[in-house]
């Protein structure tokens, strides 16, 4: 037993010594750990409560990357960004968007490293990204009593969330819809539903995607009207309000076309058909196009 304590203790001891490495830097003295090694590596440590982090380039020089508060303004000066944006701006990089957290720094310095070495390899990090779109288009309510097949238009908005490494083809998503009534169907509908995304074709210019809508909360109101029983010929409307959360598992297809930059034309065509309610008899026809930014 205790040699098994011993061994433990030599192991521990071991991996220790071999993460953290003495350095001096502007005559300071520090043990340091080694995050990222490559071109450019990346070193830190927590030192007297306080976490520190440095930079050392292929020559062997340390700099601290710092940031400090303007006495005078009160503001943080950054100036870790500087100090990167010195030792990357030959490759066209830029540490404007940099926080100085261990995350985004490994970050920013795997992606130098990658640049400026092909043969270097590293796994990103799931960054969890947001969109966020307004859109509108015809609906015929395919899942509500249409008697004459009206369409009616609606609009909404939508907020998307996804992942831009591994799983950058699934995302969920939250909307908001509200349709209008017509003349002919006075039926109107504001709904909000929580969904699921698979974009089956992603490439950078364009998506392909399928839909399925899990979640609804339906707030609607309805003007029935029918024929008065003591005056035949005559009818009688009442206007009836209601809501209901539902699982109907709805599924769709759409598409994000890229036109500029951080901004995206949609097409989709939703309500194609659902799991867990009925379509009332009517083709569906739910087109919508609509506009998507990333955040």
């Amino acid at each position: 037993m205790k040699k098994l304590i011993f061994i433990l203790c030599l192991s521990f001891s071991f991996v220790s010594l071999k993460a953290q490495e003495t350095y001096t830097v502007n005559g300071e003295t520090l043990e340091l750990k080694t995050e990222v090694e490559g071109n450019l590596d990346l070193l830190w440590n927590i030192i007297d409560g306080q976490y520190r982090y440095f930079v050392r380039t292929e020559d062997g020089s340390i700099k601290e990357l710092v940031n400090t508060k303007n006495p005078d303004t009160k503001e943080y000066q950054k100036e870790y960004r500087h100090t990167l944006n010195a030792l990357t701006q030959d490759y066209g990089l830029s540490a404007e968007k940099v926080n100085l957290t261990l995350a985004s720094l490994k970050d920013y310095i795997n992606m130098y490293n990658s640049t400026s070495d092909l043969s270097y390899n590293y796994e990103p990090r799931n960054k969890i990204q947001a969109r966020l779109g307004v859109f509108g288009g015809l609906t015929n309510q395919p899942f509500v009593n249409n008697p004459k097949n009206t369409s009616v238009p609606f609009f909404g908005a939508e907020f998307e969330v996804y992942s831009n490494t591994r799983l950058t083809r699934h995302a969920g998503y939250v909307n908001l819809r509200t349709a209008l009534e017509a003349d002919d169907f006075e039926y109107s509908a504001t709904q909000l539903g929580l969904g699921y995304r698979f974009r089956a074709i992603n490439k950078e210019t364009f998506s392909v995607y399928g839909n399925v809508t899990l979640v609804t909360y339906t707030f609607h109101n309805e003007t029935l009207s029918y024929e008065d029983p003591l005056n035949p010929g005559t009818y009688i409307s009442e206007e009836n309000s209601d809501s209901e959360l539902e699982v109907p598992f709805i599924f769709g297809l759409g598409s994000d076309i890229k036109v500029t930059k951080n901004g995206y034309v949609t097409l989709a065509y939703n309500n194609l058909f659902a799991l867990f309610i009925d379509n009332q008899g009517n083709f569906p026809i739910d087109f919508a196009v609509g506009f998507k930014l990333n955040l």
